[in-house]
């Protein structure tokens, strides 16, 4: 029933299995990639035909995670997988990026890839996995994909270079590097490192690319024996007219790009195009499409030739960067915030801190994880000048936020060495190429400006590529033109001491090592600069919080306190938090994790809780609230769970008949516990007041005050077994009781009872 193929290699200390044949029949392709015990299904379909009047390439890449992969069910109301999480939209989009410029240029037909994880043994992620089998099924089908490619992850443990680390493993690398290309070139990175040098990653790079031409050379065998002929893509090319267009309009556009204000250009350039369709556009419009293709290459052509006569759009070199202002603390309320401008690009960040219940549960298949440290970013229509909705974050955003998260966290301090859950947001005021990187420069400044010691300050560039042939071109600080019609986005991020993160995306079939080699080079020049530019609003952290951060402190209780601290139902904790006005949080070890609004809140907390796990101590002088009175003494109680009995006697040294003459209930007086009994606390009012009555101690009366008691020892009673038995009535030997009202017998019966 089933013509099964199945081809696999030994690759990374595991087997990487590739079958087709024998799932998903009716998709245009489909494999099913199985790497250790991780299994991803990947589906690509297409239509036929494109649709009319598309000038674009519609590709949809989605990955998706199956709980039951890791045997898992959904939490939540509905028991069914939703919405893609942040990884799976971080995963569709590292799949689309190397897999989008191996498509044929003119292929324009509607096109999706779907990639489901079946099964995940916790060790081996899905991600190199997925985007193996999309390759693979591409190349299978009949689908105009130009070449097989592959990925590999690379880390730097323990000094050395380790191929497709285990998640394991990954928890002790310098280096966390994603790799995807064919053969002999690089097509997609996507990394983040704890400040290694240019030649590490190219050390990474260079050791990734050998180690994916295995995974290449299975691809091809398994096109080889299934492999479908591929459609023929139709092409409108007319060069005549495209050479009378580029005649009668390059030096409009040459004028056009050579105008600095990007608005102005912008209107500019439309002027041009509305021109050229005004008197070439065929009046039922049957040309549009073709017209609007001639029109694209004839600017990119345009701006390609300056850069390679070495001028750019806005009159810079090559390798020089736009002018930088920064500012920090704009903002009266928040934490810390800072404004960091770059040309036409601008970020605005703010920073908030708050407590370990602030930090961000993600729920995935490795299991319950925390995020502490937050990085949101956001586009708003109005950073490039235009109308349009305010929606959910898209995978644009989420992609460029998880950037310049992982360009800060190789900075971002311990929790031991600051205690708080940090989040930092990313409005992007102004946008004209690089928001990303200027997201993390905003950010570390931002980061400093609120006291958060981050070990160094961290700033990124994006650089750009021009190439045809064996010729190329690389530039620093890419504005949004250069990204759109140059060939490459590379983005650099890191410290003076190295680099913490590195992505680059291109739009051809992949550059050398030596571009990327270059590239690099260039960018920690450029890196460097930035740095210094920012050093001259601010270098170094602050050594002291905003005045509205909150208050974070800990003090650590004896375990069998918890539950004192915690109450029945979490009540005595409820009621600290209310009265305080703060956010605790206890450890099973017990540390109790306070945050605060501000310090006196904070004291106010450390002393109730204080209070209750405080244990008495005799000798120990205490404050207290008089809870009863009784003919023989006083109750009193004090701390928050303890409390013991003054005596009559412990009043004063001279005999006073009742002890409410001189206190009330809920009296506040000082005492000091003198002994126990029978684990009951005996307390001495006169040990800390003196005598209740104002009366004077005599000398005889001091001595008798160090004498623990006078009333004589008691002998114990004899076994003598001819003592006189006891049938007789005792009323011979007790002393006639008085008659007392029965309310008062009551009364009594109750006092002792207690």
């Amino acid at each position: 029933m089933f013509n099964e193929i199945v081809k696999e290699i030994e690759w990374g200390g595991r087997k990487l299995t590739i079958s087709t044949g024998k799932i998903a029949r009716q998709a245009n392709a489909s494999v099913i990639v199985n790497y250790g015990d991780t299994t991803v299904m990947c589906n690509v379909t297409a239509k036929k035909k494109p649709k009319e009047g598309i000038d674009f390439f519609p590709l949809t890449v989605n990955y998706q995670e199956k709980t039951y992969a890791a045997g898992k069910i959904p939490g939540g109301f509905f028991k069914r997988e939703g919405r893609l999480s942040q990884k799976e939209t971080l995963t569709s989009r590292l799949i689309d990026r190397p897999i989008r410029p191996m498509f044929h240029e003119d292929y324009k037909n509607e096109t999706q890839i779907i990639c489901t994880v079946l099964s995940f043994d916790k060790e081996n992620d899905a991600d190199i996995p997925a985007l193996i089998g999309a390759s693979a099924a591409l190349s299978i089908s009949d689908i105009p994909f130009l070449e097989p490619i592959a990925a590999a992850k690379i880390a730097y443990i323990d000094g050395s270079l380790v191929l497709n680390p285990t998640l394991t493993e990954l928890n002790d690398t310098s280096l966390d590097l994603t790799l995807a290309g064919t053969a002999d070139s690089v097509l997609m990175v996507e990394s983040e490192a704890d400040q290694l040098s240019s030649k590490e990653m190219l050390d990474a790079v260079s050791f990734g690319l050998e180690s994916f031409k295995p995974v290449i050379a299975l691809i091809k065998e398994l096109v080889e024996e299934v492999g479908k002929e591929k459609w023929v893509v139709e092409s409108n090319n007319n060069p005549d007219f495209y050479k009378k267009l580029s005649t009668e309009y390059s030096d409009d556009f040459s004028k056009a790009f050579s105008i600095t204000a990007k608005l102005e250009r912008v209107e500019a350039v439309k002027e041009v195009c509305a021109k050229i369709e005004e008197q070439h556009l065929e009046e039922d419009g049957s040309n549009a499409n073709e017209l609007s293709s001639y029109i694209k290459k004839l600017e990119k052509e345009v701006v390609r030739n300056k850069v390679f006569n070495d001028e750019r759009i806005d009159g810079r070199k090559l390798d020089e960067v736009r002018n930088i202002a920064s500012e920090t603390n704009l903002l009266a309320k928040v934490h810390g915030s800072a404004l960091f401008t770059r040309g036409e690009t601008q970020a605005l960040s703010v920073i908030t801190l708050g407590s370990e219940d602030d930090e961000q549960l993600i729920d995935g298949l490795e299991g319950n994880s925390k995020e502490r440290f937050m990085l949101h970013y956001n586009f708003p229509p109005y950073s490039v000048g235009e109308v349009g909705m305010l929606r959910a974050p898209g995978r644009r955003e989420i992609g460029h936020g998880k950037l310049a998260k992982k360009s800060l966290s190789a900075v971002i301090p311990s929790v031991e060495e600051f205690p708080y859950a940090i989040r930092a947001v990313s409005e992007i005021t102004e946008s004209n190429g690089s928001s990303s990187m200027a997201t993390v420069c905003a950010t570390s400044m931002a980061l400093m400006s609120s006291g958060v010691p981050i070990s160094k300050p961290v700033s990124g560039i994006a650089m750009g590529l021009v190439k045809e042939g064996e010729k190329f071109k690389i530039l620093s600080d890419i504005m949004g033109d250069e990204d759109h019609l140059g060939d490459m986005d590379f983005k650099v991020a890191g410290t003076t001491d190295g680099i913490t993160a590195l992505q680059m995306d291109i739009k051809i079939t992949g550059i050398t090592f030596e571009i990327f080699s270059k590239a690099l080079e260039q960018a920690d020049a450029g890196r460097a600069h930035i740095l210094e530019e920012m050093s001259k609003t601010i270098a170094v952290a602050n050594s002291d919080l905003g005045e509205n951060v909150p208050i974070m402190t800990s003090v650590k209780i004896k375990e069998e306190k918890i539950r004192e601290v915690i109450g029945q139902g979490g009540k005595v904790i409820k009621k600290i938090c209310e009265d305080s006005e703060c956010k605790i949080s206890i450890e099973d070890s017990g540390e109790v994790k306070i945050c605060a609004p501000d310090r006196k809140a904070a004291d106010l907390a450390l002393s109730i809780i204080a209070d209750i796990v405080e244990e008495a101590e005799i000798g120990s002088t205490y404050t207290g609230i008089v809870h009863k009175i009784t003919d023989y003494g006083a109750f009193v109680n004090f701390l928050s769970n303890a409390s013991g009995l003054i005596h009559i006697s412990e009043f004063s040294n001279k005999r006073i008949k009742s002890v409410s003459e001189f206190l009330n209930e809920g009296d506040e007086i000082k005492f000091k516990i003198v002994g126990k009994d029978r684990d009951k606390l005996r307390l001495s009012y006169k040990a800390v007041n003196g005598n209740i009555d104002g009366s004077e101690d005599t000398e005889d009366q001091e001595e008798d005050n160090n004498v623990e008691s006078t009333r004589p020892e008691r002998k114990p009673r004899s076994n003598n077994k001819h003592r006189k038995p006891r049938n007789q009535s005792r009323d011979n030997f007790k002393k006639p009781k008085e008659e007392k009202p029965k309310e008062d017998t009551k009364k009594k019966k109750k006092l002792f009872f207690w």
